[in-house]
């Protein structure tokens, strides 16, 4: 069988373009939803809490399913298929009904929730198809998390130029989604080949997702994706408090967000050569350490810290790209080893979004419980909880992220 031709460095960054968008709704999702409806509606952080667990563990038990239809569906046509529900879902998202809130939020994140996975499993079943060997998939996998991560960056810095408070800024932001969807989409549609073709068998869903779960280093790297995970939910879900109450600086949540994602976006390239030289786990398994000894300090600040609070997000952006690209591409290779990429990415964007669930879950209900209130004057047990789960806890388990991967090193660095 002779060998497939490199894609040209072109096809692979117009692949990564349609990261952009997705990424840019993904940031008011995950961060500015809590705050932005809690401000907007009144909603208790408790009742709010709860719908977003109940709408994020919805979402996430589909992508098992959406994963095993991506090994059977044309994946471009699937993924445009998605791309209409996901513009339509954020549009309402941003734009809340003030009647009956609670019924609006957990409708359209539904809908935004729907289209957005669907999309994502069958974006990354496809780059993993059309990556002919792991340090193409590699280079793919950065390319999309680095227009990803650009898309972060105007999400997180777009707000305070739309409007001169975070919420209004934010429900204009939504706006600009669907523009952007349709010019992404079309430079990576029109540039990236449809990849081998999807074989369908006649295996279901349930015998698909175990012979996935069978692979004893799939499993090995998904507990540390779940413990990383964590560590990386907890402050994204309390970033806009922490900053607005512990800093005392709401002003600069989207200057010190851009920074962090341009950070990481920018150290893409540095962690992609730091891999083809000491290899994808050593080179995450080094960005952990580097995160962890930057976000140490954040335990220790306190009201007018911004400038110490810049360099620890300058510090652990840079550590970012290592999370974003080099785990995506382990778990690349095992799917397509499998020949099943499609139901590989769909057990790991469900346990990425238990991530988040869980920590949007529990985290905001244990703050409400120990009297912590958004923008009002604090208790100082409402301060000491907000930065234990903001710092201290996401640094355990990054640390037991990173024992694990070392445990595990040698049945994880996988190349073909």
């Amino acid at each position: 069988m002779s060998r497939p031709h490199p894609m040209p460095a072109g096809a692979i960054l117009a692949y990564g373009a349609l990261a952009l968008p997705l990424a840019f709704a993904a940031l008011p999702i995950y961060v500015h939803v809590p705050r932005f409806y809690a401000e907007t509606t009144g909603m208790e952080l408790a009742l709010l809490g709860l719908i977003l667990l109940g709408a994020r563990l919805l979402d996430a038990v589909s992508d098992p399913w959406l994963g095993w239809l991506a090994d059977r569906w044309p994946r471009r046509r699937m993924l445009a298929v998605a791309l209409i529900p996901f513009a339509v879902g954020f549009v309402a998202l941003m734009n809340p009904a003030q009647a009956f809130p609670a019924l609006w939020l957990l409708g359209s994140l539904a809908l935004t929730y729907l289209g957005f996975s669907a999309a994502t499993v069958a974006y990354q079943a496809w780059g993993a198809a059309v990556g002919s060997d792991s340090a193409l998939r590699t280079r793919l996998t950065a390319a999309r998390e680095g227009f990803g991560l650009l898309g972060v960056v105007l999400a997180a810095a777009l707000p305070g130029v739309l409007a001169s408070d975070l919420s209004s800024g934010t429900e204009r932001l939504s706006w600009l989604l669907p523009p952007l969807l349709l010019i992404a989409a079309a430079a990576t549609f029109s540039q990236v080949g449809v990849g081998p073709s999807v074989t369908a068998s006649n295996e279901a869903l349930l015998p698909s997702l175990r012979r996935a779960w069978g692979d004893v280093a799939f499993r090995r790297l998904l507990a540390v994706f779940v413990a990383n995970g964590i560590a990386a939910a907890l402050p994204a879900t309390l970033f806009l408090f922490y900053v607005a109450d512990v800093l005392g600086a709401p002003s600069a949540s989207g200057p010190l967000l851009a920074l962090y994602f341009v950070a990481g976006a920018a150290s893409l390239p540095l962690w992609v050569r730091v891999a083809g030289r000491i290899g994808r786990v050593a080179a995450w398994q080094s960005a952990m350490w580097l995160a962890m000894a930057a976000f140490a300090g954040a335990a220790l600040l306190g009201p007018g810290d911004v400038g110490l609070f810049a360099a620890i997000c300058l510090a652990s952006g840079l550590a970012l790209g290592a999370d974003l690209a080099l785990p995506a591409a382990l778990a690349a290779d095992l799917g397509e080893r499998q020949g099943q990429a499609g139901a590989c990415f769909g057990i790991w964007n469900f346990v990425a979004k238990l991530n988040l669930a869980l920590a949007a879950g529990l985290a905001l209900p244990l703050l409400d419980l120990l009297g912590y209130r958004p923008g009002e004057a604090q208790p100082a047990t409402g301060l000491a909880a907000l930065t234990f789960a903001y710092a201290l806890l996401p640094l355990a388990f990054k640390l037991l992220a990173a024992g694990l991967l070392w445990r595990w090193r040698a049945a994880l660095e996988i190349r073909s």
